[in-house]
């Protein structure tokens, strides 16, 4: 990394920073390939050998190819980096709830800009009546299955999806903490009550809305439409098929996108990974609410937070995708 002048070089392996100067920045460029101490030496001198020992002992040097070691083999250096780095605080002067850009930022508001798009008010359920008539926790977790097929001939309806929307993401309060940062309350957790998380379904084939990309407004209830079907919602749709391995469409693809500012304006360091475990427990939220309804959900592995940006018109840096799952009628 660089910053003020001065290029620092880490590993995910070490806690320790070396700062370069001009002078040996030229080293790294014999770095790029494997080398040993005494060619170094032959090539740019003792002094070269010596920095070449410091870097080592500051742990930021690989020793040799690892591709034989599995242990050293199965971490991509990002993945590494990312776990090293949010789970060590040892290995960043800042970690955790710092509040790091509150000379400069105001804190990220509960409630996203409304969409202008069309308004679907959702019927909310009787979650009374439900308390007692859903199976029990345990006979729902013992039946949850990852369902990629649908019944093409009796679709999700509207009222099953809002009700598993409402089952899942609605916000249940707001309130303002000592911070001045405003706080919800929704059915699952997440840290420091931010509730960064949205969810946008993304409708090909649902009884009583339109296909299109719409958003859940988690404080009115209600579907916003985003997009109408255009090639880049037909690109989402596209890749959630590919990677749920379906021969047709899903009826409805739950896209989840994170509102990284409710996260990043408090914890510093930590900020992604607490949004990749919010992900999580929204995953299992939404299975064994689904699970309860007699629904087909799967979560899928991966996604592409650029087809989104261009589908939705957010921008990538502020909103972007870190989750999807499928929905629909069971077979």
């Amino acid at each position: 990394t660089a910053g003020e002048g001065v290029l620092t070089v880490r590993s995910p392996r070490s806690p320790a920073a070396v700062e370069l100067s001009p002078a040996a920045c030229g080293l790294l460029g014999a770095l790029a390939s494997w080398t040993t101490p005494a060619e170094l030496a032959n090539d740019g001198g003792q002094g070269r050998a010596q920095v070449l020992r410091f870097l080592a002992a500051a742990g930021v040097l690989a020793t040799g190819p690892e591709d034989d070691d599995l242990r050293q083999a199965q971490w991509h250096p990002r993945d590494l980096w990312l776990h090293a780095h949010s789970r060590g605080p040892r290995c960043t002067g800042r970690y955790g709830g710092t509040y790091a850009f509150t000379p400069r930022f105001g804190p990220v508001p509960a409630d996203p800009p409304p969409f202008a798009g069309e308004r679907i008010e959702l019927p909310r359920p009787d979650l009374e009546l439900l308390a007692k008539t859903d199976p029990s926790l345990t006979d729902t977790l013992e039946r949850r299955r990852s369902l990629r097929e649908h019944d093409p001939d009796a679709p999700i309806t509207l009222t099953q999806l809002g009700e598993l929307l409402y089952r899942t993401m609605r916000r249940r309060a707001v309130f303002t903490s000592p911070d001045g940062q405003e706080l919800t309350d929704r059915p699952y957790p997440s840290g420091g009550s931010v509730h960064e998380l949205e969810v946008y379904p993304l409708i090909v084939s649902c009884q009583g809305a339109e296909p299109g990309l719409w958003h859940y407004d988690t404080a009115g209830h209600a579907l916003e439409l985003v997009s109408p079907p255009a090639p880049a919602v037909r690109a989402l749709v596209e890749r959630a098929r590919s990677a749920a391995q379906l021969t047709g469409d899903p009826q409805v693809v739950l896209t989840v996108t994170a509102r990284f500012g409710r996260v990043m304006w408090k914890y510093e360091t930590i900020g992604y990974s607490l949004v990749l475990k919010h992900v999580g427990v929204l995953y299992q939220t939404l299975y064994l609410a689904g699970t309860a309804m007699d629904l087909a959900v799967c979560a899928l592995g991966g996604g592409d937070a650029a087809d989104f940006a261009l589908a939705s018109g957010l921008d990538y840096l502020t909103e972007g995708s870190v989750g999807e799952l499928i929905v629909g009628s069971r077979r």
